[in-house]
């Protein structure tokens, strides 16, 4: 026999309005999956490397492709991200930045940090590496 129950629904993510703090944790989660599929692409370089100078020819042109510098434009930022929101997360260890509007601070400094860490790696290897877009 089923029956409606009349207990209240729980409120959905819907109602919710992002906070600082939940965004960086779902980004924080993103970019822990990202760097796990950067991951299989490093380790793809390094076993190209040393199959020969054929299967690190075809792994150079993945790499150099527009798609392989955007994947990899990306993999920087979710490293760059992972590792400052990794050292909030420690901090936050340590019992310190927990008032609001220390954790909105830390917050905002992460994603300058990623912001400028992936612009400034990227503009070293364009101007410095010999990439070309």
């Amino acid at each position: 026999m089923t029956q409606k129950s009349a207990r209240p629904l729980s409120p959905h993510l819907q109602v919710y309005k992002p906070q600082m703090t939940s965004v960086t944790s779902i980004l924080h989660r993103a970019t822990g999956v990202a760097l796990s599929y950067g991951l299989a692409v490093f380790t793809w370089w390094l076993v190209a490397a040393s199959l020969g100078p054929e299967a690190y020819g075809v792994f150079t042109d993945f790499a150099g492709s527009k798609i392989g510098l955007l994947l990899m434009f990306g993999w920087t930022i979710a490293v760059y991200y992972h590792l400052a929101n990794g050292i909030r997360h420690l901090i936050w260890d340590t019992g310190h930045l927990f008032k609001l509007k220390n954790a909105y601070a830390a917050g905002y400094f992460v994603l300058f940090f990623t912001v400028l860490a992936s612009f400034g790696t990227w503009y070293c290897i364009l101007t410095f590496g010999g990439i070309s877009l």
